[in-house]
């Protein structure tokens, strides 16, 4: 289906604070699914190997993205995977933070150069994000189907979720006219609009045009490096500078390839532009088709969802009077006489500030007023 993913494993995931932080970011926290346990992170490892388990072909690669921080818990996780799949796995260590357009030009620009460091045939790409709950696999790789189609017709293909409400917090992509293929469900991406107000939210809910951008894409190696090379020069162009990886520009740790000392990326990294995707690439390209997703997709961006998704936690907790209320704990809690509370202490016994969240359920969406709280005097080591 594809011949690489790329997946998307950096960023911090504040909105589950204090259990995601810039240690531990929300893509490796653990969640209960349909389909089992794991990591948000775990489970994306599990849809971009099906990506490119190559019918008919070699499987392909998976190459993931991410932060100085985030390595120690992607080489957990990706331990727990037969050594054929994490053979096909390589982690790029990002130097910095740069937002998710020089990324993904790294991530596709690295795709195209085999180990001689030559040009390869053109490739299908498919980017995903790591901290989604997307059921059932089967689903998405039916609707990935349509999109690795539109990726090799030369187009962006990109996947919207049909609103069950007027949320304010996502991107909305509208639909233009119907196109060829996908059993009636590809359009003509019309526009991108950003996180609206709630009467703009309603009404795109009621136009029926408009759907969430679950952040996720697919396209052609070669069709994404000329857009980059005509919308977003200043990303591409550091990195078209360095020459292929050598041999020493990797490490092995438990069976998992880490490229961590490419000559030059660094420097390539501190020259690129920061910028995210879509402002660089997705809302100017030239071509792009929405996918109407048939999945399930869940953002879970508060505490609110995130605890309807863990079934249980090892905390130990004690309760005297208590009702409805949700702990998530590295040390003993005890609760008395409250409800409809969530709780979750992080005792800092991993090096990192100790810190605890109390919020009433239902309320959660206030995090974000305590992270700029925090931020206005200057705590950035609590986040």
């Amino acid at each position: 289906m594809f011949d690489d993913c790329i997946i998307m494993a950096g960023g911090r995931g504040t909105r589950l604070w204090p259990a995601s932080n810039a240690r531990r970011p929300k893509q490796f926290l653990p969640v209960s699914t349909d389909s089992g346990g794991g990591t948000f992170f775990s489970s994306a490892l599990e849809r971009a190997l099906a990506l490119t388990a190559g019918s008919g072909g070699p499987p392909g690669r998976v190459i993931i993205m991410a932060g100085k921080n985030h390595v120690p818990h992607i080489i957990s996780a990706c331990a727990a995977f037969d050594p054929g799949d994490r053979g096909r796995m390589l982690l790029m260590v990002e130097p910095e933070a740069k937002n998710t357009a020089p990324a993904v030009a790294c991530g596709a620009l690295y795709a195209g150069l085999d180990p001689e460091g030559s040009q390869s045939r053109d490739r299908a790409i498919m980017v995903l994000t790591s901290d989604h709950i997307i059921e059932p696999l089967e689903t998405f790789l039916r609707d990935a189907a349509a999109a690795a189609a539109l990726a090799r017709e030369g187009k962006l293909a990109v996947f919207g979720i049909v609103p069950g409400r007027p949320e304010t917090g996502y991107g909305y992509i509208e639909a233009g006219e119907a196109l060829a293929g996908g059993d009636g469900g590809v359009f003509a991406a019309a526009s991108f609009r950003e996180k609206p107000g709630r009467a703009q939210a309603e009404e795109y809910l009621a136009s029926g045009r408009f759907y969430w951008n679950a952040g996720m894409f697919a396209f052609s190696r070669s069709f994404l490096m000329e857009e980059f090379r005509r919308l977003a020069p200043r990303v591409l162009s550091p990195f078209e500078q360095l020459e292929a990886p050598g041999p020493a520009a990797c490490r092995l740790e438990q069976g998992l390839r880490i490229l961590d000392n490419w000559q030059g990326f660094a420097e390539a990294y501190r020259e690129t532009q920061a910028i995210s995707f879509d402002y660089a690439i997705a809302e100017k390209c030239r071509a792009v088709a929405l996918v109407r997703a048939r999945f399930s997709w869940t953002d879970v961006g508060s505490w609110d969802e995130y605890v309807k998704l863990l079934k249980d936690t090892d905390s130990e907790v004690y309760r005297t009077g208590t009702r409805n209320c949700f702990v998530d704990s590295d040390i003993p809690v005890a609760l008395c006489a409250v409800e409809d509370l969530i709780v979750t202490i992080r005792s800092g016994r991993d090096g990192s500030p100790p810190l605890a969240l109390i919020a009433r359920k239902g309320e959660t969406q206030h995090v974000r007023e305590i992270l700029e709280q925090i931020k206005s005097k200057g705590r950035i080591e609590l986040l």
